[in-house]
């Protein structure tokens, strides 16, 4: 399947109540929110809710929570979790009610303007737990050294879970292992600390793998108590919701969780709720704004499956798959290859179900390349430009999704007892993610990766079923459509029924589709023809648009000799880069082009054409897109 057009709503409810309660409703800070959905239900375009980034607690919380201060006072290098009930949420019940509170009075709270309550309203496609949380994320130890209280509860429950296995503290120590309990530690004490870190996690699990050994006693059951106190809570959530009458999807979290067994429950406990859906980003410079210095200025197309494309190693058997958050990061010079590598390998031959770029702020093209939100920004042409031509693509299912052709699997009772079938590894950089496989990351530019988790399988080794040879540093996908060519920098090449075209480092010679030949004299570009028709193929549409970018700029925006380092970040206007490119349309009636503004409407100016070959030179046009009419 493949979600509507659809918008994520995130992390909009830490002021809509009266400043008082953090989970009771107002009707006037609501109003605004009403009509909006209203609005965009009319439109036939669905909303999601990513509403819980830390809940903040208020004042009226107090008598409900164990250590209300504490949990108020906290402070961390990230604001959003400032004061939150964000990482210790996860074992925490007096803090899980807040969250389901805020959520079901939402969900009961009805719409004036349509009428409906939004449990019972079809526009709300998605309802997220709670975004980038999990039991495992690396700042729930600083939030513990904060909240001394929350500590001491989870090191409870975890020797309460440790004295119902073990029963006595010999045979707790028989199974870990003299010297492995820290001085102090005991059942008796209940005070027993489960180090909920999936650093420490992923640490063991590689060192595991390593020596191809099972892990410690002692890791797997702090991972386990870990996981399952997780899947309670997810389970608690998902029970109150679906008690309102919401019968649509629902989302754990979207954060991954290290390396190893840590990963692996994590994405078990995001099973048991539904939908697997993960944030990744590529590329970009020093923090989340444009500012000097250094710049990550490699490309995805440079590497098959790498980059976002290698968020897909978490994409599991039997549930959809979400990438709710991505984007390629300015000042990376390649941006303009993110979005249509995501729609043609991802949503196309991986067969993802959703994606949501982060973020958009605004209903035009930027001054800028930065926006609102710095360098994560939908609203640059070398983003939002592109969305007509692949909307159409996707929509129209011109990528054939392909079948399996590696798959791992997971059982679970073998998990539990410290038995890794493989090692997967997370390597993150702030919001960049590599993910390295059992499998080989340019699988996913031939064919469909996927997990399982199954018990009735003996074992739980990666199995390769068919990964296609590959000639000359070029991969050809299964189905035929796509192709990797990493001979040099790298492009890949679209080449369906509906949508043709390239993206990445073009080679100097033209290059043939079906329909089309392009020839194109910019050394990085992404060049698509698209029918604009529901129903038609290049071959017999009557309206084709041809959408051209390449680079986009700040004015007097400065990099370093080998563009490592931005020197100076510019100012408005934008620049583009003229796309230069002939085309030969093969056969067929004889065409009109149409200069097309930026916003797709004909400028009054046309192309020359002769014999079907048309020279579109950018720098004389100054546009991105062309329409091509058949006569």
């Amino acid at each position: 399947m493949h979600l509507p057009n659809a918008v994520r709503f995130h992390k909009f409810t830490w002021d809509v109540t009266d400043g008082i309660h953090s989970t009771q409703l107002t009707d006037d800070k609501w109003k605004n929110f009403d009509y909006f959905c209203s609005q965009l239900k009319k439109k036939g375009i669905y909303y999601s809710w990513s509403h819980i980034y830390g809940h903040r607690v208020r004042n009226a919380d107090s008598s409900r929570l164990l250590a209300y201060n504490e949990v108020a006072n906290t402070r961390f290098p990230w604001a959003h979790i400032n004061g939150s009930t964000a990482s210790i949420v996860n074992f925490a019940e007096d803090l899980q009610d807040l969250n389901i509170e805020l959520t079901i009075n939402m969900l009961n709270h009805r719409n004036p303007v349509t009428g409906l309550r939004y449990a019972d309203d079809p526009g709300l496609a998605y309802i997220e737990f709670q975004n980038e949380d999990n039991i495992f994320w690396s700042a729930i130890e600083e939030t513990l050294k904060q909240t001394p209280t929350y500590r001491a509860l989870l090191c409870r429950k975890f020797t309460r879970w440790l004295k119902n296995k073990y029963v006595s503290q010999q045979a707790l120590e028989a199974a870990w292992g003299q010297g492995v309990l820290p001085q102090g530690e005991s059942l008796a004490n209940e005070n027993i600390y489960p180090k909920p870190n999936h650093g420490f996690f992923s640490h063991e699990s590689e060192k595991a793998s390593k020596e191809k050994t099972t892990l410690p006693q002692h890791v797997t059951d702090k991972a386990m108590f870990l996981y399952e106190e997780q899947a309670k809570f997810y389970a608690r959530f998902e029970k109150a919701i679906r008690s309102t009458g919401y019968k649509g999807l629902l989302v754990g979290s979207c954060w991954q969780a290290g390396s190893g067994i840590s990963h692996l429950l994590n994405l078990r406990a995001d099973y048991n709720v539904g939908i697997i859906d993960r944030h990744n980003y590529f590329g970009g410079g020093t923090g989340h704004t444009m500012q000097k210095g250094k710049v990550n200025n490699a490309a995805m197309v440079s590497v098959p499956g790498s980059g976002l494309l290698s968020t897909g190693f978490q994409q599991v058997k039997n549930r959809p798959f979400f990438i709710s958050e991505w984007m390629s990061l300015i000042p990376t010079e390649w941006t303009a290859e993110s979005s249509p590598l995501v729609a043609a390998y991802g949503l196309g031959l991986q067969g993802w179900d959703a994606s949501y770029a982060f973020a958009m702020d605004y209903s035009h093209f930027t001054p800028t390349v930065q926006s609102g939100h710095g360098v994560y920004n939908v609203t640059s042409p070398t983003q939002l430009a592109l969305y007509p031509a692949l909307a159409a693509m996707i929509y129209r299912n011109d990528v054939t999704k392909a079948a399996v052709i590696a798959g791992r699997n997971i059982s679970f009772s073998e998990l539990s007892k410290g038995k890794l079938p493989f090692f997967e590894k997370v390597e993150q950089e702030a919001d960049v993610k590599r993910l390295q496989s059992a499998v080989p990351l340019a699988a996913l530019a031939a064919g469909r990766v996927v997990l399982s988790f199954d018990d009735k399988k003996e074992g739980s080794e990666a199995i390769i079923n068919k990964l296609p040879a590959s000639t000359s540093k070029t991969i050809k996908s299964t189905t035929g459509q796509l192709e990797w060519n990493y001979s040099d920098k790298g492009y890949c090449t679209i080449n369906t029924k509906g949508t043709q075209g390239v993206i990445g480092f073009l080679p100097s010679t033209p290059v043939n589709f079906n329909d089309v030949r392009l020839h194109c004299q910019n050394k990085f570009a992404v060049i698509l023809v698209t029918s604009l028709e529901k129903g038609k193929q290049l071959a017999n549409a009557k309206r084709i648009l041809l959408t051209t970018i390449a680079h986009a700029r700040n004015t007097n925006m400065k990099y370093n000799a080998d563009k490592t380092e931005l020197l100076e970040v510019g100012e408005a206007p934008l620049l583009l880069e003229p796309v230069q490119v002939t085309m030969d349309m093969k056969a067929g009636q004889n065409i009109k082009v149409y200069v097309l503004d930026h916003i797709g409407n004909r400028t009054g100016e046309m192309v020359p054409v002769v014999k079907r070959k048309v020279m579109l030179d950018g720098s004389k046009y100054k546009t991105m897109y062309y329409e091509v009419v058949s006569e």
